[in-house]
């Protein structure tokens, strides 16, 4: 056998360690070209995949949706690493051409061995980035835009109009959109639902504006209502140039992606005026607007034009069977069919659907239905009249014919003589009934009670609109058939120049037929001559500039008949026009909102006047007590805000003069009165009657703080109060005296929760304004008012609760507390804890507005308090941040609803 030679190397571990890395360094170079090859594969996968993630997230953006922030942070990166990639790629020629031997060795070793280490670094990178970019979800509905909710009719047939304009809003080359249509079609009812739902969909627009626009409109009308979304709304800025006001709106709406709806436009209205940034595809805002003609769309240069049609037949048979109700239409098997006749002579006109339908769903008989759909037949066909005339008020004639007397239609048709889209006080149009001999109880108390109830059934018909709990308005479609019915039909003789932008009340032609003039909203100064118009019975001369020097003492001298002489908001009006003490038949003078001094004593000779509205005067100092004894038939003083009360006191008696003057008018049954003084204050406790008439009570701080020293307030139950402000910097306390009804306690608490709720002690009382009362720590008194609408609490220093921990719960007992309330506000309350010490359901409530509360951790809401309904709370970020909630399920109940002051 041979010799074996047996060689054996011994390596230690530091010298295996040693070959590894020399072993794993020469990989970087001799598979360079491998690496790159993955490196290449790796790149094209994760540019792929940031194609599908950026055509998700477009998607998204069409649907309004906003990209999540890690997704856009993740394509930035993409970006820089696919660049980073190309210059690797773009580099690897020059490195590839330095390896040798098959590729094993390199001549520059350094060089290789780094860009080889980077290549295999920035694969891993890749294939890392591909995994982060495995996304479930790119996108999230953006926050809503801040927007004013309106109320709305169903939008029934309308969906798909509705959609269509939804669609706009994502087009980004539709920015200017125009619904035309006729008059009751639907519009205002589509665009209404439009600002609702930007309302409740989260989107990418900051703020949604609406302003009414209607038939002449001035730039500066449209400019104080988008002027009051803004936050421009003081006398100061509505003072200025409509150049100064289009360079405030547009410096804001220039920063902000909007949506500005404009409704029932009648001619163009220029952007460039208003101040409105014009919406294009650069800026991403919208303007939508709606109008009765084709032609103004195309003035406006639409992007898209948009009509609104008459419902198709099935859809209107939907909602006339809403309005009339399905109780109603099974009352007789033969009252479905005849509801489908009617529902067709309709012809799809939504507003007159629902005019309609609303009349009908009180008739249960087959025999008023049977009348109802003659009568409907008959009206159609006897007034075949062009456009709106023919197809519209014909139908909307039917609910005034359907009223049950003549004393409603005439209320009804003197609803017209306010301008359109005008808020009408309730009140005040029941005096102007009263003093028309609309209303002829011999108890006055039931005359007002009988004009709300009138109020009520024109609601009822849908020939009025409520606005809030104070304030109705006529649709202008309603108001324009009313019109036509005063001036063709009744032949009234109804003249009504609203808003038409006169100068001279002697434009006016045939003054001698006229009965009733409405010159509202005008820039009439002067009255000149003696127009011959002895039937004239009404004349509104409200809101214009009337020059007390420019008004001739002749002018009135032969309207004999006149009733009802309306001058409010007259700034310019100092001195009364010397012809009124002529007016032998005059039975109300309104006055509010002048700027006059003083009533002249001839004023004496108005012997019938019944109603006296003197409402915020503010310069009003002086009114002879003889004169106001000389009212011996007055029935409505409205005395609210006038500077006579205001006035510095000559004598400590002053004020208990004044009101022993008004004490003595023994027909008195309804008033306005503000009370600046503890010896006013006094006396106005002791006079029973006024008490009992009083409808708004005003108990404010003149600017000398001398005349009230008031600690404690004991107010009597006032049952026919509507309307309290208070403000004292020395109250302290509010009690209600129990005494004054002649009970045996007189303490705000421990009092049966029955006798609240059945004797009403603050029954009709809807609106509290409570300010600048630094040291009144709490309000639980107003829970003895069941009916409150609107509750005002602002720079209370010292509120700590609105209702006290100590007090409301022995008295509340099952009474649900805020059962009617609708607004709630809070500004500028410092030390307020706490609203209620328990969540309340609010079964009414629309807005919460808190402001500088910043010990307010809490509202009194649970997540069972909206029951469906979309409470708004507005407030500040931190605020809201800082809110603490029962659960989890509350704050997100809320969260949507949610506004950022």
């Amino acid at each position: 056998m041979g010799n074996c030679l047996s060689i054996s190397i011994s390596v230690d571990p530091a010298g295996c360690r040693c070959w590894n890395c020399v072993a794993g360094q020469a990989r970087y170079i001799c598979k360079l070209e491998q690496n790159l090859q993955a490196l290449e594969a790796e790149a094209k996968r994760l540019t792929e995949q940031r194609d599908d993630v950026n055509r998700r997230v477009l998607l998204a953006k069409e649907q309004l949706m906003e990209p999540l922030k890690r997704v856009e942070g993740w394509l930035e990166r993409v970006e820089k690493e696919i660049k980073e990639v190309e210059q690797i790629i773009g580099d690897a020629p020059a490195q590839i051409d330095n390896l040798c031997l098959g590729g094993y060795f390199s001549q520059s070793c350094c060089s290789s061995y780094k860009f080889g280490k980077k290549v295999v670094q920035k694969t891993r990178d890749v294939a890392n980035l591909r995994t982060e970019g495995d996304f479930q979800d790119v996108a999230e509905r953006c926050p809503a835009a801040s927007v004013v909710v309106r109320s709305s009719e169903p939008t029934v047939g309308l969906e798909s109009t509705f959609d269509k304009v939804w669609a706009c809003l994502t087009d980004e080359g539709s920015n200017i959109i125009g619904l035309y249509g006729m008059g009751g079609v639907g519009k205002t009812t589509l665009l209404n639902h439009i600002n609702n739902e930007l309302g409740r969909r989260r989107n990418n627009f900051d703020i949604v504006i609406w302003a009414t626009v209607s038939k002449n409109h001035t730039v500066e009308k449209v400019q104080d209502e988008i002027g009051g979304k803004i936050g421009y709304s003081d006398q100061r800025w509505k003072q200025k140039s409509y150049d100064e006001k289009a360079t405030d709106i547009l410096a804001v709406l220039s920063k902000k992606k909007f949506v500005l709806l404009l409704d029932d436009i009648w001619e163009r209205v220029d952007l460039v005026k208003v101040g409105i940034p014009i919406p294009r595809q650069g800026n991403g805002s919208k303007l939508i607007f709606t109008t009765r003609s084709l032609d103004v769309c195309g003035q406006m240069e639409a992007h898209e034009k948009i009509v609104v049609d008459c419902l198709a037949p099935e859809k209107a048979w939907e909602l006339f069977q809403i309005k009339v109700g399905e109780e109603t239409l099974d009352g007789h098997p033969q009252i479905r069919g005849l509801a489908k006749e009617m529902a067709e002579e309709c012809k799809g006109l939504p507003l007159a659907l629902i005019t309609v339908g609303r009349a009908m769903s009180s008739k249960k008989t087959l025999e008023q239905w049977e009348y109802a759909r003659r009568i409907l037949r008959r009206s159609v066909a006897n007034h075949v009249l062009p456009g709106m005339r023919k197809d519209v008020y014909p139908l909307l004639k039917f609910s005034y014919d359907n009223l049950p007397d003549d004393k409603l239609k005439s209320c009804f048709l003197y609803c017209a003589l306010f301008p359109e889209d005008f808020l009408i006080s309730k009140c005040e149009l029941i005096d102007y009934w009263i003093a028309e001999g609309f209303l002829d109880e011999d108890d006055i108390i039931c005359d007002r009670n009988e004009g709300h109830n009138i109020i009520c059934t024109l609601l009822g018909s849908c020939l009025l609109e409520e606005v809030d709990v104070e304030q109705v308005k006529m649709h202008d479609v309603i108001r324009d058939m009313a019109l036509w019915i005063a001036s063709e039909i009744e032949k009234e003789k109804y003249i009504v120049k609203t808003s038409a932008q006169l100068t001279e009340a002697l434009e006016i032609e045939n003054w001698g037929m006229i009965k009733r003039l409405s010159l509202m909203n005008n820039g009439i100064q002067s009255l000149r001559g003696a127009p011959d118009c002895p039937d004239l019975q009404t004349l509104f001369l409200e809101n214009n500039w009337l020059l007390s020097m420019r008004l001739g003492k002749d002018f009135f001298q032969n309207m004999v008949s006149l009733t009802v002489l309306n001058l409010s908001s007259n700034l310019s009006l100092t001195e009364l026009p010397v012809g009124i003490s002529n007016l032998d038949s005059l039975q109300c003078l309104n006055i509010s909102r002048t700027f006059i001094s003083e009533l002249p004593m001839e004023l004496s000779s108005l012997s019938k006047l019944k109603c006296l509205n003197l409402e915020r005067t503010l310069r009003l100092e002086t009114i002879p007590e003889k004169l106001i004894y000389s009212f011996s038939r007055l029935q409505v003083l409205r005395m609210g805000k006038t500077g006579y009360w205001a006035s510095r006191e000559i004598n400590g008696n002053l004020s208990f003069s004044r009101l022993e003057c008004l004490e003595c008018l023994k027909y008195l049954n309804a008033l306005t009165i503000t009370i600046c003084s503890d010896s006013a204050l006094e006396g106005f406790l002791s006079f029973h009657h006024l008490q009992g008439c009083t409808e708004e009570l005003y108990i404010d701080q003149p600017e000398d703080d001398s005349f009230f020293s008031l600690k404690t307030l004991c107010l009597p139950p006032m049952k026919r109060l509507q309307f309290l402000s208070l403000e004292l910097t020395s109250l302290e306390e509010v009690k209600i005296d129990w005494e004054k009804e002649g009970r045996e306690i007189q303490t705000a608490y421990y009092f049966q929760t029955s006798v609240i709720v059945s004797e009403g002690n603050f029954y009709n009382l809807w609106t509290v304004e409570i300010q600048f009362c630094p040291n009144l720590k709490d309000i639980t008194w107003i829970i003895f008012a069941p009916n409150l609408r609107n509750l005002f609490v602002s720079d209370c220093r010292g509120m700590e609760e609105i209702i006290s921990e100590g007090g409301a719960a022995e008295m509340t007992g099952d009474l649900i507390l805020f059962e009617k309330l609708q607004n709630l506000v809070l500004s500028s309350l410092p030390e307020l804890k706490r609203i209620h010490r328990f969540a309340l359901s609010f079964p009414c409530l629309v807005a919460i507005r808190v402001f500088d509360c910043p010990k307010l951790r809490k509202i009194p809401l649970s997540s069972n308090s909206a029951k469906g309904r979309r409470i708004i709370i507005i407030g500040k970020q931190q605020w809201w941040n800082e809110l603490e909630w029962e659960d989890e399920s509350a704050r997100d109940t809320f969260l949507p609803s949610f506004q950022i002051y």
